[in-house]
């Protein structure tokens, strides 16, 4: 099985952090969607056009969560319940906005200027730390914590949002950063 993602990416990162805490026999070759080649490979193998996906023969599963699930499904590791879920798609929510603000960034807007798009993109990552920070002592799953870490860890990468005023989210970052897989995987390395 073959993983594909950026290094940069938090949601190839979090994939490479779980698979390598359970030891899954999953593979991860790093791709630059944003070169000819690069583009051209994620486009052929991709209808979504966005990282990471997996190959695993002749099925290509798409989008992180999926991948999660089939690779749970594949090694017979536990399903997360519906409150993970619902913690996951805070997580989720969090990192598409930053994302999207980040894309903005490098598309040449201002995102610190007052538009619609933007403040609502700031808006739901606020919503999405208060709600972890009151909840972050309850997450256990391991997909769950590797997802929250990747998500507060890039957001400080990529300076899109000061993290500082949630104590118990620091903590947490701070506990799961010097882990051999975070560290394995930290985006600044290259």
């Amino acid at each position: 099985m073959q993983l594909y993602g950026s290094n940069t990416s938090p949601f190839a990162r979090r994939l490479r952090i779980w698979c390598e805490q359970h030891n899954l026999a999953v593979s991860f070759q790093h791709l630059d969607i944003f070169s000819p080649d690069g583009r051209k490979f994620l486009l052929a193998h991709s209808p979504v056009a966005k990282i990471p996906f997996l190959v695993d023969g002749e099925q290509v599963i798409y989008d992180s969560n999926v991948v999660y699930e089939y690779l749970s499904a594949h090694f017979k590791l536990p399903s997360m319940s519906w409150d993970e879920r619902n913690q996951l798609t805070v997580i989720n929510a969090a990192n598409d906005s930053a994302i999207e603000l980040l894309l903005s960034q490098r598309s040449g807007f201002d995102t610190n200027e007052e538009h619609l798009f933007f403040d609502l993109q700031k808006q739901r990552i606020a919503l999405c730390l208060d709600a972890l920070e009151q909840q972050v002592a309850a997450i256990q799953h391991s997909y769950v914590c590797a997802s929250l870490f990747c998500l507060l860890d890039w957001l400080q990468f990529r300076e899109l949002h000061d993290v500082t005023p949630y104590p118990a989210l620091m903590a947490f970052w701070q506990a799961q950063k010097t882990s051999p897989q975070a560290q394995a995987t930290d985006p600044r390395q290259g």
